[in-house]
């Protein structure tokens, strides 16, 4: 006999979108239920919201036309945000949405599509899914990456997932990397501020590019030109040193990392290697393997539904 798959719905936050999508308890989309509309630093709280509450009214909407799922055969939803989060509340406060402070997440996803819901960070989820379905299969101490307009992550050390006193564990975006050279607080020295796909593409413009995004840098890079190179390699520097770092605390054996800006040139991940080799501070790291994510840009869909499917993980 058949077994019926069981059907989460998976919404995942961030900094310039929000996606949806319905997920099988094997780690499969269902096919024409993922829908996205558009967040960005620029919205407010009210239009941010709008577009979470009509991206899962879409899926679910699809859902039913296309495929006869109603809510009512869902078993629950599962959020991953841009943090930092607040679980005992289920409220956001993502670092690049300012406009959402305290946010009650949860409950608006909750009183949307009806089902119950569960809050984890992004990285959290980001890990979930590729210790799940992904590249991460069988590991008892790796890190998963996503490199993107952001860079969030999540632990696993000893075989659990390490959510934290709060339930940011795991923010290697926001570790610091340079010196700071103001007093307070300086976002620009932090790993994301140095590396993610916003920040590499900034750096080219500093240097006279006159490209615009990620993929105009590929295109770039691809072509050798000097600017996009020293971007990309600046950025794998900084990958690289955060890296290094968090395996001599943790001595972590793997790091999987996903994300759109994690593909803007085939070379990223020897530059990666080869910067953790060069700066690790004891030979032990340089056995750190560093893989891309076998989930695509699926990863953070599935590890939002992995939340339900795969509560069994969850710290």
């Amino acid at each position: 006999m058949t077994k019926t798959p069981q059907l989460a719905l998976a919404v995942d936050v961030g900094g310039t979108k929000v996606e949806t999508a319905l997920v099988r308890d094997d780690a499969t989309l269902v096919e024409g239920t993922r829908h996205r509309r558009p967040t960005g630093a620029g919205s407010d709280s009210d239009q941010l919201a709008a577009s979470v509450a009509d991206a899962i009214r879409a899926t679910l909407a699809e859902a039913q036309s296309a495929h006869g799922i109603a809510a009512t055969d869902l078993v629950g939803a599962g959020v991953g945000s841009a943090g930092p989060i607040d679980l005992e509340r289920g409220a956001v406060s993502p670092i690049n949405l300012g406009a959402w402070r305290g946010y009650p997440l949860a409950d608006l996803v909750a009183e949307t599509s009806g089902l119950p819901t569960t809050l984890r960070l992004d990285g959290t989820c980001i890990l979930l899914a590729e210790l799940w379905a992904g590249a991460l299969q069988g590991r008892r101490n790796a890190m998963g990456m996503i490199v993107s307009t952001g860079i969030g992550g999540g632990l696993i050390l000893e075989g659990k997932l390490i959510a934290g006193r709060t339930g940011n564990a795991g923010h290697i975006g926001q570790v610091q990397i340079r010196t700071h050279e103001q007093a307070g607080r300086d976002l620009s020295v932090t790993l994301e501020g140095v590396a993610s796909g916003t920040a590499t593409v900034a750096f080219a413009q500093s240097l006279g590019w006159t490209g615009e995004r990620g993929e105009d840098l590929a295109r770039d890079y691809a072509d050798g030109d000097a600017r996009a190179v020293a971007a990309v390699e600046r950025c794998a520097d900084a990958i690289g040193e955060a890296i290094a770092s968090v395996c001599a605390l943790v001595d972590l054996e793997a790091v999987a990392i996903g994300g759109g800006f994690s593909r803007v040139t085939p070379d990223l991940f020897d530059l990666i290697r080869s910067r953790i080799d060069e700066v690790a501070p004891f030979p032990t790291i340089c056995g750190v393997e560093v893989v891309p994510s076998a989930l695509s840009d699926a990863g953070p869909l599935v590890g939002a539904a992995g939340l339900v499917h795969r509560a069994d993980l969850l710290p």
